[in-house]
């Protein structure tokens, strides 16, 4: 096992105030729980350093020379391209669902559609900002999918790589599916709740993440059998995202993703009268994501880094944000939010994998002009400044009054003097 270079301190024994710190390797097995009993840790806090700021995070455990995450999708698709991944710099990668039978899992093509920003002198050739699938969880067999996580795991043993898995709505399908990834060596598992199309007759994907009941008893399979972090991943089709990141969260695992693409339909097409994506003539409502989504996407982590904070006191608990990035700035407002990571697909899809160099270059850039030398100097720093409407016409009407009460001029012939006469005089003047 290799180690990732920092050290837990685990307290020993009930009201005991002693600690001890031991250097750890991989997130080993056992390590969780029965969730009730699990093992509580907090990791030593880095020290500052002057100069260049440092990217890497430690969430949950795991070691990220920074806070970029290869989404779970078409960029974490296979053995090739995860490598790839690795070699430009992402801090992890999260390979595309897999499930216990891939033989049910068939893609149509074209399974894409773009929406785009006017262009330039009318040119419909402007900037992608929104971007339509109908793609379903990996069609590559489970077998082959696990060998290319073990290949993984031993050309790349300090790297973090995360397993996205979903199934139907049985325990044993889903402990078995667990235990066949976690025995690659994987380093985390990220459930995916969140697949707006696709199986939902099935009870996978949303249909899991939009009913409370469901995913609470779902979780309770999964977090009894899962030795390694896991993440629960949500869906932003819903009312109310809070509820079900706090029920994830409540039965065991360590972290939620938010959020997985919006139910869309593209547009059609006024010519054929035909909707997008177009196969045979026909279509299906399928996941929005890209640049167009990006504040919905900080709304849903907002709502969800406040109810953490508040109700799990924002320890042990992680928060991943998704939607839109593709720049450092669109990262940084994550972080900002309370997410410890971002993670990036159509992203890639559209810049390629060397987007990370531009990505972590652009969040040193915000971070040197604030002076923060880590991520969790800023972390979660935006959100003491959203409030309810009404505080806000409270705080809007006590400052006219304030501002009414700060007296321009001399008010009395008695207030002239000698010394001030010219700034007492400018002071009454309008213009």
């Amino acid at each position: 096992m290799v180690s990732l270079g920092f050290a837990h301190q685990i307290k020993m024994g009930a009201g005991s105030n002693s600690m001890v710190e031991f250097p750890v390797t991989r997130t080993p097995p056992g390590w969780r729980r029965n969730c009730k009993n699990r093992v509580k840790f907090r990791i030593l806090a880095s020290e500052n350093h002057v100069g260049e700021p440092d990217l890497s995070v430690t969430v949950n455990g795991l070691k990220m020379s920074n806070p970029f995450v290869i989404g779970s999708g078409p960029p974490g698709t296979n053995y090739t391209v995860m490598k790839r991944a690795f070699d430009e710099g992402w801090g992890a990668v999260i390979a595309k669902t897999v499930s216990l039978d891939a033989a049910k899992v068939v893609n149509v093509t074209p399974r894409y559609a773009k929406l785009r920003a006017a262009g330039v002198n009318g040119s419909l050739k402007g900037q992608i900002i929104g971007w339509e699938n109908i793609e379903l969880i990996s069609d590559r067999p489970l077998e082959t999918m696990l060998k290319e996580f073990k290949q993984l795991k031993e050309e790349y043993p300090d790297r973090i790589l995360i397993a996205s898995i979903m199934e139907e709505y049985d325990k044993a399908a889903w402990q078995e599916l667990i235990e066949r990834v976690e025995e690659t060596g994987i380093d985390a598992i990220e459930i995916n709740f969140s697949c707006p199309h696709g199986m939902p007759e099935r009870k996978m994907g949303a249909a899991v993440g939009q009913d409370c009941a469901l995913l609470e008893e779902v979780c309770g399979w999964i977090n009894e059998k899962a030795t390694v972090p896991v993440w629960a991943k949500m869906t932003p089709n819903i009312t109310d995202i809070t509820q079900p990141a706090r029920v994830a969260l409540s039965t065991g695992c360590e972290g939620v993703s938010a959020i997985n693409t919006i139910m869309s339909v593209m547009g059609i097409d006024l010519d054929t009268l035909r909707p997008e994506p177009c196969v045979e003539g026909y279509s299906t409502p399928g996941g929005y994501s890209s640049k167009a989504v990006h504040p919905i996407a900080l709304a849903k982590v907002m709502s969800i880094a406040q109810m953490m904070k508040k109700e799990f006191g924002d320890k042990d608990r992680s928060l991943s944000g998704i939607g839109g990035v593709e720049t450092g700035g669109d990262a940084a407002e994550f972080i900002l939010l309370g997410a410890s990571t971002v993670q990036v697909c159509t992203g890639v899809m559209m810049h390629g994998y060397p987007l990370v160099k531009k990505l972590c270059t652009e969040l040193k850039e915000f971070m040197k002009k604030h002076n923060f030398s880590s991520i969790e100097d800023f972390r979660g720093a935006s959100l003491e400044y959203f409030t309810t409407h009404m505080d806000l016409v409270r705080r809007q009407q006590e400052a006219i009054r304030e501002r009414k009460a700060v007296k321009k001029g001399l008010q009395s012939d008695k207030d002239w003097t000698g010394d001030g006469f010219v700034k007492e005089t400018d002071s009454m003047v309008s213009n």
